[in-house]
């Protein structure tokens, strides 16, 4: 039997049919062992790493960085047998033993992430390489690796915050075309980490800059060809000040590039591929906007006692560790009044003929992330207490700002907050959530004029949009599921009657 085998990219996700592989963590003459990630792969969901089904050394890498690749086609060949390794292998179609990573899984599944499945034998991490090693061994220009990132209104150039996080996020503010903007958090996977990929084409030696995802991303949105930039940050990686601080340089530094290598002239172009998360998106609003009957209504809320409650509960040692946000408090508002207004959280089945009204609650958070707009959802999230909500909220906003949210996470949901308060915008009209019949959007919490007990006095004020399917929810129901959730964001005492 032949020693070569070929891994497959598996489906990491529910059904999909293709995935990019954004950075490889291997190279040719790499010895591995089994589960040790091989590459970071990005399908229209997620990103994920992929790890090793065999112990032995990298014979050759089928695709480079940056490609598209169909579900079954193999992307690597592994001499599983000791041997030198070759430049020229035969393929090979062999698959997986059963159990382990990439191979067959108890329930006709296929076992893609790391630690899923019985394991035969025992994984290592690999050690964790420096940014000196990394240079010294990054011989091949850098292959853009993410997508474009979700576009709010604030410039393409620019990576949006979470919208599952408050007004109040722990993020450093930046300034980009005379607005100031919350700085996302960087994710924590530097793409210099990956050595590149050995062969025939790859003849090229020319020095790899070190930086991560995002950053690459937010450098060629603003066309910054990153060889010419000097990195400040930690073993010569560079920040996204760097390239702020390329784009401003005057002539004879830095190139700003066009789509195509060559410098930009005024009134220029760029075109970017639709693919992985923005083209999953895309697809669903379309199908959303034209197939559900959208309407949308408006509540101004005075929400000056929850902001006081959100302050006294924020001392509690039940919250001590997690963040007591605004938006903590427009979920439970939201959960209750489903109790109140099942028919809400409920689903439109065509095929049946049939609305399906469901017994549970999995609320949607939108979050932009570098890679577009995705919405993980809180499994179950109406049985939770205040306090194992807001830890779900976090663990949530978490996780989505490092770009490592799961397939799982962002199916199954029944309803969707949309938290638009976090630009600064008062309000808007959401799209729902495909499969789902009521989307809430969570305006900026302002100081303005209010009259309260006959006097014009300042106060804390929100603005709450509701679209829904109006093939589900009349107009009726609409309004009363709205005005409970304002009344309860304007009175918390209220949600004792529910």
């Amino acid at each position: 039997m032949t020693p070569l085998r070929q891994f497959k990219l598996p489906d990491v996700g529910e059904g999909l049919t293709e995935g990019e592989i954004l950075q490889w963590l291997v190279a040719v003459g790499d010895t591995v062992t089994v589960n040790q990630p091989l590459c970071e792969v990005e399908t229209a969901k997620a990103a994920v790493e992929l790890p090793s089904p065999f112990a032995g050394t990298v014979t050759e890498l089928l695709f480079d960085a940056g490609t598209m690749v169909e579900v079954g086609t193999p992307i690597i060949t592994i001499d599983v047998g000791g041997g030198v390794p070759t430049q020229a292998p035969a393929p090979a179609a062999d698959e997986p033993a059963a159990g382990l990573i990439g191979g067959a899984a108890p329930g006709g599944r296929t076992a893609v992430l790391v630690g899923y499945g019985p394991r035969t034998t025992e994984a290592r991490r690999r050690p964790r390489r420096s940014g000196d090693s990394v240079a010294a061994r990054a011989t091949v220009p850098s292959v853009a690796a993410g997508l474009p990132g979700a576009d709010y209104g604030s410039g393409g150039s620019v990576h949006p915050p979470l919208l599952a996080t408050a007004p109040d996020a722990d993020t450093k503010p930046v300034r980009h075309g005379g607005l100031e903007v919350g700085r996302q958090a960087e994710a924590h996977a530097v793409t210099g980490d990956a050595p590149p990929a050995e062969g025939a084409e790859h003849g090229r030696q020319r020095p790899r800059p070190l930086a991560k995802p995002p950053v690459r991303k937010y450098a060629k949105d603003l066309g910054v060809d990153l060889t010419t930039v000097t990195g400040t940050g930690n073993g010569g990686v560079i920040t996204r000040a760097d390239v702020d601080a390329a784009v401003t340089q005057p002539s004879g530094g830095t190139v700003v590039q066009g789509t195509f290598g060559a410098e930009s002239p005024a009134g220029g172009e760029q075109r970017i591929p639709i693919k992985g998360v923005r083209k999953h998106t895309a697809a669903a609003m379309v199908a959303s906007a034209f197939t559900a009957p959208h309407v949308t209504e408006f509540v101004t809320v005075d929400v000056t006692r929850t902001m006081k409650l959100r302050q006294r509960l924020a001392l509690r040692p039940e919250f001590a560790g997690v963040k007591v946000s605004p938006l903590l408090f427009v979920a439970r508002a939201l959960l209750l009044a489903v109790r109140r207004h099942p028919m809400v959280n409920s689903s439109w089945d065509e095929a049946a003929q049939e609305i399906v009204l469901k017994d549970y609650v999995n609320l949607g958070i939108a979050a932009a992330t570098p890679r577009g707009l995705v919405v993980p959802n809180i499994k179950d999230a109406g049985r939770m207490s205040l306090a194992e909500l807001a830890g779900a909220l976090g663990h949530l906003t978490e996780t989505a700002r490092a770009g490592r949210t799961a397939p799982a996470e962002m199916s199954g949901g029944t309803i969707t907050i949309t938290n638009v308060g976090v630009f600064g915008v008062d309000t808007g009209t959401p799209i729902l959530n495909p499969g789902e019949s009521a989307i809430l959007a969570f305006g900026a919490v302002r100081e303005m004029p209010w009259v309260h007990k006959g006097q014009g006095v300042p106060r804390q004020v929100t603005q709450l949009a509701l679209s829904f399917d109006h093939r589900i929810v009349d107009g009726e129901l609409g309004s009363r599921f709205l005005a409970d959730i304002g009344a309860m964001l304007h009175d918390p005492g209220v949600a004792l009657a529910f």
